[in-house]
């Protein structure tokens, strides 16, 4: 007998949408494992926290007993999704396409066993449906459905040039659900027209159709933008232990519950344990060491959890430095540089107004003393150890 509303419970957590609830409860009920479908188009070689909130999702219905497939667009990479964007995306090759294939298939399975996963490629059905079934697809829908997308009809609104295979994508990622006969599709909540294409679709083709389950997209370590490589607010899968923990535990407090209900595991009921617990006094960094003591141990393993914390306390605790500080040197021609300009040249700002804003807000250390004079001169041939914030350090000697 099913526990459908113990499923129900599990399915939902942390989802910011779900349609249509009363059809997932009668698929529940079949008692059938249902065919759960998620899709990741391989546009760049790695995955960060932001792409597992999906494939966490995946895990849980795994947990219950379902069947997951782990779609790898690699027909649909090379149109590429303009959702959410107001220029046309520059397709990629083929090669790029399948060279990223291959990481997302080891990456996944840190996370989704591989026993029980199914990995489809969107090329295995298209490259057999040729122009006159691509053609029949498209006739599936009409310009004005297409311009409902709010993409789109602010792209259109503002004559932004709108290139006619970029429609082409909410129906190929659409037909994808056909193929694969999905009962229930997941994806962001920036995903939700092209996820009703896949309903219609399934309509159209005789099919039941899917229901689907929209995850919110997840905030960067700024709190703020979606966590994005672009804009340097992530945190990589395939980072070293030393740098996921250090950039988890960076997080605000409220950012950190956040992430406890997207990316870990433990159970709702602990984590609203930890809720109290830091409401009746208890330090949030404690709690913050766990998620992120979790978090690696997810992506490495628990030894390496346990090294990256001894580390982390060493190091911002009783000041001990990394053990792989980068040796770096500036050549001056023998003459002192300016403090804003080394930490420019050694790559520990972007510019010298973010190393003057780094020094006024006091984040600049030289030889572990807090740096306050922004004219500081660093001597030709002297080795000074610099931090910026708590992760960057490097030694430095002026040349």
């Amino acid at each position: 007998m099913v526990d459908i509303e113990g499923s129900l419970q599990v399915i939902k957590r942390g989802c910011d949408e779900l349609l249509i609830e009363a059809e997932l409860v009668e698929k529940l009920k079949s008692g059938r494992p249902l065919r759960v479908k998620a899709g990741f188009d391989p546009t760049a070689p790695d995955l960060h926290l932001g792409h597992t909130v999906l494939i966490n999702k995946l895990r849980h219905f795994q947990d219950l007993g379902h069947h997951i497939m782990f779609l790898i667009g690699d027909f649909t990479g090379m149109i590429g999704d303009p959702t959410g964007k107001n220029v046309t995306r520059p397709p990629l090759s083929r090669e790029q396409i399948l060279d990223n294939a291959k990481t997302y298939k080891e990456q996944v399975f840190k996370i989704l066993d591989p026993e029980k996963t199914e990995v489809c490629f969107n090329s295995a059905w298209f490259d057999g449906l040729g122009a006159a079934g691509m053609i029949k697809l498209a006739a599936q829908h009409t310009v004005a459905r297409m311009l409902e997308r709010d993409d789109f009809s602010k792209r259109y609104a503002n004559g932004q040039p709108i290139a006619i295979h970029e429609f082409l994508y909410p129906l190929c990622q659409g037909y994808d659900s056909v193929a694969m006969r999905a009962d229930v599709e997941l994806g962001g909540t920036d995903q939700k027209f092209n996820l009703l294409v896949g309903r219609e679709l399934q309509k159209h083709y005789g099919q039941s159709p899917q229901c689907i389950l929209m995850m919110p997209l997840l905030e960067g370590l700024d709190g703020v933008n979606k966590m994005s490589k672009s804009l340097g607010n992530y945190v990589g899968i395939n980072e070293s232990p030393r740098e996921i923990f250090g950039k988890l535990m960076s997080v605000s407090d409220e950012l950190m519950w956040r992430y406890y209900d997207l990316l870990s595991f433990r159970q709702g009921g602990e984590i609203a344990r930890l809720k109290q617990e830091v409401s009746a006094g208890r330090n949030p960094r404690d709690v913050k060491v766990l998620l992120a003591q979790e978090i690696v141990a997810r992506f490495h393993d628990q030894a390496a959890a346990e090294a990256a914390l001894a580390e982390f306390e060493a190091r911002f605790r009783q000041g001990a430095l990394p053990d792989d500080m980068p040796e770096i040197v500036l050549q001056n021609g023998g003459s002192p540089l300016s403090v804003m300009q080394v930490l420019k040249q050694a790559g520990l700002t972007a510019s010298t107004s973010e190393a003057l804003r780094m020094i006024e807000q006091g984040g600049v250390r030289a030889n572990g003393e807090k740096v306050t004079d922004k004219s500081l001169q660093i001597l030709a041939g002297e080795a000074v150890v610099l931090q910026v914030g708590k992760r960057k350090f490097a030694r430095v000697t002026i040349g």
